[in-house]
This record gives C-alpha cells, sequence and structure tokens, in this order.
C-alpha cells in the first residue's frame, strides 16, 4: 500500500469530488442521447447522462486505486483530462466529445486544471522501487 503522496491525496480528492459531481449531475440532466438533453450545473458546467457517468466511474477508479495505484491514476486521468481539455477548446464551448459529452468553455478550464494537477501529483510521487529479497546471511 502506498504511503501518503502527492498522488495519493489527488487520487483520494478529485476520485471523491467527481464522484460526487456525478451523482449531483442526475438532477439537472439524467438524459442519456446524442447529447440529449443538456443542462448546467450552477449555471455553469454543461452535463448530461453520459457525462455524469463518466465521472462517476473515472471518480470511482480514483477512489478505488488510492491506495494501490494512486501515481498511474493520477498521470492516467491527468493526460486523459488533458486530452478532453484540448479537444473541447478545440471544437469550441457548447459543443459534444464524441457526439454525445457536451462540453462548454468552463468545462475545458475545468479539465485542464484537472489535467496539470493529476499530471503533476502523479510526477511529485516517486515511482515504487522494486524491492529485492534479502540477502541471506552465509
Amino acid at each position: 500500500m502506498e504511503g501518503a503522496s502527492p498522488a495519493r491525496l489527488y487520487a483520494t480528492l478529485v476520485g471523491g469530488t467527481l464522484v460526487i459531481a456525478g451523482n449531483l449531475g442526475f438532477f439537472y440532466s439524467s438524459s442519456f442521447g446524442g447529447p440529449g438533453k443538456v443542462d448546467d450545473v450552477f449555471g455553469i458546467l454543461s452535463v448530461n447522462g453520459w457525462h455524469n457517468v463518466f465521472h462517476i466511474v473515472t471518480g470511482g477508479l480514483g477512489l478505488l486505486a488510492a491506495g494501490y495505484a494512486a501515481r498511474q491514476y493520477a498521470l492516467g486521468l491527468g493526460v486523459l483530462y488533458l486530452v478532453v481539455a484540448a479537444w473541447g477548446f478545440i471544437i469550441g464551448s457548447g459543443d459534444s466529445i464524441l457526439g454525445f459529452i457536451p462540453v462548454n468553455t468552463e468545462d475545458n478550464f475545468l479539465h485542464l486544471i484537472l489535467g496539470v494537477l493529476g499530471v503533476s501529483a502523479g510526477l511529485a510521487t516517486p515511482a515504487m522501487a522494486t524491492r529485492r529479497p534479502a540477502a541471506e546471511a552465509t
């Protein structure tokens, strides 16, 4: 099990926040479709059912990985969210990624922040060294 580290903190806090945000998003829009009914959480972040499921799944993975694979989670999710942010900035506000996950400018900046924090936390956490069994005394 990993000790306290930036990656573990990221996996726990971001993972928990994404699960809560995904569940909260269903109160605004639970429509699945392409992109289905889109609504804005707190009047800011565009969501639909697919967007909510994505947050719940990626957050749940973070909570599962927090104890054993936090560094890999932080790096992987960080890169994923950087790609999603770049994609969102390229297609523009009010459009959908893959035709069914809505994004707007605020989403793009949030994804950018989560990506930068994830990669930073992953790089700030040392990789676990492979342990060799202690040599037996002769």
